[in-house]
């Protein structure tokens, strides 16, 4: 046993050794298969015909390094939508294999700043990632013109930079920017069996907030949007397949407020102890859940930022016994696939890899979710 583990150790140095001889050599082939995975990767060509959610940015304005401003990608079919489009969600599609010039609209649920501080990344991005000769359709609610107006103006002579530089084949200069829809509560898009349905939901002071509804072949997803517990949310997402729901913990969010006082920040003491009350919490999304009677909850904005796993069940505590249903609390990277023709929802990661199942999130195997219960399912981990 002895000569076996002094062997080891020695192949360990060896291999030590060749690597650090190497580094050039092992660094450029890592680099050029790595690059060229990236390149080549499409989720969208993996992904059967039916309804599919992307979470591109699952935070909120508070710091969160793993996870980009409120953003979902949704894919209907052969379309790709985006909803929201927080600060660092764009760089997050690429490595999903979701590639921004394929958006065919976006969708903006209310105009506070964690919301569409993204937005001119990802007009440019679409804009000259597939040459688009038209501008991105951005719908929203009253003040998406100003908004969208105000990104096609700081974005100006950037585009113009692009133009001259690349040229109007890779840039055609009248694809720029975005083309502002302003939009009410009712059927907003319908096309090739694609319904979205927005719906008014409650977060005031913010006036016109939507959440919006996806229908598709059977299928259903409804995105809350940011608002308070809301009895619009739970008639638009009646016998949906998924509801993707805001939550903010109130008394962690009560917990950084006291330590904030107790530093003298009473100002920004006083901002936490204002923004419970026009969202949700995870009890009350719970509550939502069963009440509109959806397969399964997803739970997005994470309010405040949970650096690991192991405050999970912390921050869900009590939400469990409102709704017997799975809930995930929502990561960067993680996709919803509800097929066409079935009652299954499979769940995986970045695009790939499987994830945990959402009722043992992190806890033991990767799982699937259907209707019949859980199911085991072969592969890896899983991830305001």
């Amino acid at each position: 046993m002895k000569r076996f583990f002094l062997g080891l150790i020695a192949l360990i140095v060896v291999l030590g050794i060749a690597a650090n001889i190497f580094q050039v050599e092992i660094g450029r082939a890592v680099f050029k298969t790595a690059v060229e995975r990236t390149v080549s990767r499409d989720t969208l060509a993996t992904l059967p015909d039916g309804l599919h959610v992307a979470l591109c940015g699952s935070g909120s304005p508070l710091p969160d390094p793993g996870r980009a401003g409120p953003c979902t990608a949704v894919i209907a079919g052969k379309h790709l939508f985006i909803v929201d489009m927080g600060s660092g969600a764009t760089r997050k599609l690429a490595p999903m294999g979701i590639a921004a010039g394929r958006a065919e609209a976006l969708f903006l649920t209310h105009l506070h700043s964690d919301h569409i501080d993204g937005l001119g990344e990802f007009m440019l991005q679409r804009w000259v990632s597939a040459n688009h000769k038209t501008p991105l359709p951005v719908y929203g609610p009253t003040g998406v013109a100003v908004v969208v107006a105000g990104f096609n103006a700081a974005y100006a002579p950037d585009a113009s930079y692009r133009v001259a530089h690349h040229g109007p084949d890779v840039a055609p200069p009248d694809g720029a920017g975005g083309f502002p829809n302003t939009i009410e509560p009712g059927t907003v898009y319908e096309k090739d069996g694609v319904t979205i349905t927005a719906f008014a939901v409650d977060h005031r002071p913010v006036t016109g907030a939507v959440g919006y509804r996806f229908d598709y072949k059977g299928r259903s997803v409804v995105l809350s949007g940011d608002t308070a517990p809301s009895p619009t949310v739970i008639a638009a997402a009646r016998g949906a397949d998924l509801l993707i729901h805001e939550a903010l913990n109130p008394e962690m969010a009560g917990v950084i407020g006291a330590a904030m006082k107790k530093a003298g920040k009473d100002k920004t003491a006083k901002i936490m102890a204002d923004i419970p009350g026009y969202h949700t919490s995870p009890v009350d999304a719970a509550r939502i859940a069963h009440k509109a009677g959806v397969k399964a909850l997803i739970l997005t904005h994470i309010v405040p930022a949970l650096p690991f796993r192991l405050l999970n069940g912390y921050f869900l505590d009590g939400a469990h016994a409102e709704y017997k249903g799975p809930i995930t609390i929502g990561e960067d990277g993680m996709i919803f696939t509800l097929p066409a023709g079935s009652a299954e929802i499979i769940a995986r990661l970045d695009g790939v890899r499987r994830m945990t199942s959402p009722v043992l999130y992190g806890l033991i195997g990767p799982l699937s979710l259907s209707l019949a219960g859980l199911e085991r399912l072969p592969g890896a981990m899983n991830g305001h």
